[in-house]
């Protein structure tokens, strides 16, 4: 058994704070980069040069990458062998995150009562643990800011709908989202499950990588890696384009996960991350 103090915990959570609300995920940045050599709308191609010129300069200044930093979700791997000591988990995590949220000058954007609302503070954050083999812990932080999470949605379909639905019902949500998710998107689609867990699978889907035309997909479910595709080619022409103002680039990328489901029925949600997809990684 392998002990983890709470300190450790709360050190790191404060640094996931800072790095995930400056430094834009490389493969993010990439994928930007790649929609600007082929994009030939001109107004277009000006959104994407901003957009990557301001990841670069809050890169490097320290600087959030936008104003809107977020609710923090934190998916937690946490090793079977690992022993947490002094203190909680959880609190340490919630602490860290606040800390880091206050020394990066970071927005104050969490309303401790949904219906009063009230003083906005740093915390607390979203936190999803599952136990894995081995001895250490992995925090993995996605900053998610609502004007895109407002437009996330979630269908309960029955068993025998066919693709050809589903399919409508996320080019649906991408549309009524337009541009007020701030496009271009990348988008986490959860399926199976309950209907809980696909919402989960949805966000947990926007941790992984944008897929580049390049990808391998060795021991990928060739199923699921068609229909991302197929989705990708038909959100984009969809026009909204960067901001909503036009262009071949409506969607970055497409993600999705599934689980198994009940016999009576097919819940599908869909998680939306406007072209800001931040995240960050620390294994203790």
């Amino acid at each position: 058994m392998r002990e983890i103090k709470v300190d450790k915990i709360r050190a790191a959570a404060a640094d996931l704070a800072k790095e995930a609300n400056f430094v834009l995920r490389k493969d993010v940045l990439g994928a930007l980069k790649s929609a600007l050599l082929k994009e030939g709308d001109q107004r277009s191609r000006k959104i994407l040069k901003a957009i990557i010129n301001n990841a670069e300069i809050a890169k490097k200044e320290k600087l959030a990458i936008c104003q809107d930093t977020g609710l923090p979700v934190v998916f937690g791997e946490i090793g079977q062998e690992a022993r947490v000591t002094g203190g909680s988990l959880a609190g340490a995590i919630h602490q860290g995150l606040a800390l880091g949220y206050a020394q990066g000058s970071l927005r104050r954007s969490i309303v401790k009562d949904p219906l009063s609302r009230g003083g906005s503070g740093f915390s607390p954050a979203i936190i999803h643990t599952e136990i894995v083999p081995g001895d250490k812990i992995k925090l993995s932080l996605l900053p998610k800011g609502f004007g895109c999470e407002n437009k996330s949605q979630i269908r309960m379909f029955k068993p025998t709908a066919s693709l050809e639905e589903i399919k409508r019902f996320i080019l649906e949500t991408v549309a009524k989202a337009g541009p007020d998710a701030c496009p271009p998107f990348v988008l986490g689609i959860g399926i199976g499950g309950t209907q809980d867990y696909a919402a989960y699978l949805a966000k947990k889907a926007l941790l992984n990588k944008v897929k580049s035309q390049k990808s391998k997909v060795k021991n990928t479910n060739q199923k699921i890696y068609k229909l991302e595709k197929e989705l990708l080619k038909e959100i984009n022409n969809l026009n909204i384009g960067p901001m909503g103002l036009g262009g071949k680039t409506t969607c970055l990328g497409v993600n999705i996960l599934s689980y198994p489901t009940h016999i009576a029925g097919l819940p599908v949600a869909v998680n939306i991350s406007c072209h800001a997809l931040r995240s960050a990684v620390k294994i203790i």
